[in-house]
């Protein structure tokens, strides 16, 4: 697919002053400018957010002190106290934290998590049985905003105290407490909170009444959830995660340490990124496949071999939910054969009995492939449980709220929801949708935007520049990594590597020797990196091969090169006559010297025409010639082509 690329990097003359202040390179003071954060005092918090961000006081969040209440009330008379979570693993973190926490108060403590065939949040039948099973008080998290009909149906049978994230509708429920930062009426500063930070907050304060302790427990387990819910990684969340994941490597949970073991990760600083993409989606396969009270055995359980066992057993289901994937995905592409993708505004797709715990991530899968608001549903007894993945600009909550009557129920966010919806009404739903979309997105919002901080060229990059970069993480929602490009450049030895042969990887010029640039699944882009220049979005890393450390490329679009050059800056020119000057004599083969040294052909085409006017270079026949460098200073101005600034072209 085609994207657009856009570089937001722009020099600002305040960068210096700031990058001063902060104790940083303007490079990064510029990126954290451009990410709207220019407050020097904020920036420090932003960078060092375990010493510097403040956690905000739990109590700031409206029904916290009902909710500590009723909770202190049965630990006191040893009341039954039954945390009622989801499946996903928001879900599963925040049931273990706060099981976990309410046991070191002096709890009889449980927990419950519906199977995903159930469906999401609150069940009536589920909430009787855990009454008749003896427990007085249920504490939800990650879920219970919309359970107004569930919680009137067992007042009086059992007390509910609500904490979660999710966006609450029109009403919210008559519960004991209802704790959730998005209510209109809450004071909370911070609303981006996952439902595990939210857990957080009431284990402080909690901990702060029952103890005059300050709780900064199982912040793995925080971190862990919060990433996966991809929720910003900004202000309370950042800190939460930062320290969270310095945790990871050396923590005391025993299932959490043999799930990264068997990950592969044992040992290792663990990233934000390896928490998405590698620990949440094993930890997911037990909410997925089977039941996701598995994740919360293993968070629990501090038997190491039955922490391993359990592990290994999740490891397996990850493997087999990724077939189960591959096959939904396959059966809803050929549903999409018959759709002009290309001009769609939305796209639904429905299978009978898809696994209803699979069909989020195919949503996210189509949504990459045809980068159109994407809803995948599961036809199961009469019924249409559905998951939803969006673009930017299609708010799905809102899409999903003007489309309400076709639904019986529905949740989420701006990106991410699921609903319910009855066979019949899909046409209709579809309808719905495409109606919101004409009203909201312009035929510009469907073509994905890679967004670039700034052109950095591979010349530039050194190990200190991406170590500098590092201080960035964690990254995720609202901070993404920073994503470079670099135009008009040439690649060799462009070839194909992996096991099928899937990956591509050649070489690109760079200030301290020649850089690998690899780019995964993109095996296809040989042809053009071996036709002519090309342009590159990437991302510098750090990769240490028998304990050497060297810079490399990871790319993420390469393209044949849509830019005619740049004119050659002072610090360029300078670089193109040093790297001639070793060849004394040369080609006059425009095309072959601007790949030499790695700069668009136009660029080459003035630096050479500028070297000419200054009499740096003399063009004899089929060659080029430097003279000798005078021993009084040159005027780059004594060139009418420098004075023009502008390229000269072939």
């Amino acid at each position: 697919m085609r994207k657009k690329w856009s570089i937001v990097g722009t020099a600002d003359v305040s960068d210096q002053a700031f990058a001063k202040a902060l104790g940083v390179s303007t490079f990064l003071a510029g990126i954290l400018r451009r990410r709207n954060i220019s407050d020097v005092q904020k920036a420090r918090a932003f960078l060092n957010p375990e010493q510097l961000q403040a956690y905000y006081d739990p109590f700031l969040m409206r029904d916290m002190d009902r909710a500590v209440a009723r909770i202190r009330q049965a630990i006191e008379v040893s009341e039954k106290i039954v945390v009622y979570g989801d499946y996903d693993v928001d879900g599963i973190t925040s049931t273990t934290l706060l099981v976990r926490a309410l046991r070191r108060l002096g709890a009889v403590a449980d927990y419950y998590i519906p199977k995903r065939e159930e469906g999401y949040g609150l069940h009536t039948e589920s909430l009787k049985k855990i009454a008749g099973d003896g427990a007085g008080l249920v504490v939800t998290v990650d879920c219970g905003i919309a359970g107004m009909a569930e919680i009137d149906a067992v007042r009086g049978v059992i007390d509910v105290v609500v904490t979660d994230h999710h966006l609450p509708g029109d009403t919210i429920p008559d519960a004991a407490a209802v704790v959730d930062p998005h209510r209109a009426d809450c004071g909370y500063p911070f609303k981006e909170l996952a439902g595990v930070g939210v857990a957080f907050k009431l284990c402080q304060a909690l901990f702060r009444v029952m103890k005059d302790e300050a709780f900064e427990d199982d912040l793995e387990l925080v971190a862990l959830g919060t990433v996966a819910d991809i929720v910003p990684l900004l202000s309370e969340n950042r800190k939460l995660v930062k320290i969270g994941l310095s945790r990871m490597k050396e923590t005391k949970l025993q299932g959490l340490r043999q799930l990264i073991e068997v990950a592969g990760l044992a040992g290792k600083d663990i990233s934000s990124g390896q928490v998405g993409f590698v620990l949440a989606p094993r930890l997911n396969a037990a909410g997925r496949l089977e039941t996701a009270m598995r994740g919360v055995e293993l968070l629990m359980t501090e038997d190491e071999n039955k922490a391993r066992d359990i592990a290994l057993m999740l490891n397996e289901l990850n493997g087999e939910r990724q077939q189960v994937e591959a096959d939904i995905l396959e059966q809803a592409q050929k549903q999409l054969a018959s759709v002009d993708t290309a001009s769609a505004r939305t796209l639904v797709v429905a299978g009978k009995d898809w696994h209803s715990g699979v069909i989020g991530i195919v949503a996210s899968r189509l949504v990459d492939l045809y980068y159109r608001p994407t809803v995948v549903i599961s036809l199961q007894d009469g019924v249409g449980k559905g998951s939803c993945r969006s673009i930017k600009g299609f708010h799905l909550f809102d899409a999903l709220t003007a489309a309400k009557d076709t639904l019986v129920q529905f949740g989420g966010h701006e990106m991410a929801a699921g609903l319910t919806v009855r066979p019949e009404n899909i046409g209709a739903l579809q309808e719905a949708l495409d109606d919101y979309a004409k009203k909201n997105l312009t035929e510009e919002d469907y073509i994905p935007c890679l967004e670039l901080e700034s052109e950095l060229r591979p010349e530039e990059i050194t190990i200190d520049l991406v170590k500098e970069l590092g201080l960035l993480e964690p990254y995720g929602m609202n901070n993404p990594r920073p994503l470079f490009c670099c135009l008009g450049i040439w690649g060799s030895g462009a070839h194909a590597i992996g096991r099928e042969g899937q990956h591509l990887k050649f070489c690109v010029g760079g200030g301290d020797g020649t850089l690998e640039a690899i780019g995964w699944n993109m095996s296809g882009k040989v042809v053009t990196v071996d036709r002519g220049p090309v342009d590159m979005a990437y991302v510098p890393e750090l990769n240490e091969w028998n304990g050497k450390i060297s810079v490399q490329c990871k790319l993420t679009d390469v393209r044949s090169s849509e830019v005619s050059g740049s004119f050659p800056t002072r610090d360029m020119l300078g670089g193109i006559y040093i790297s001639l000057k070793k060849r004394k004599r040369f080609s006059d083969d425009v095309e072959m010297l601007a790949k030499a040294c790695n700069i668009p052909v136009d660029t080459m085409q003035t630096a050479l025409k500028i070297f000419e006017e200054l009499g740096l270079a003399v063009h004899e026949g089929m060659e080029y010639r430097l003279a000798p460098q005078p021993k009084q200073k040159l005027d780059l101005m004594d060139s009418p082509t420098y004075r023009n600034g502008k390229l000269i072209t072939l």
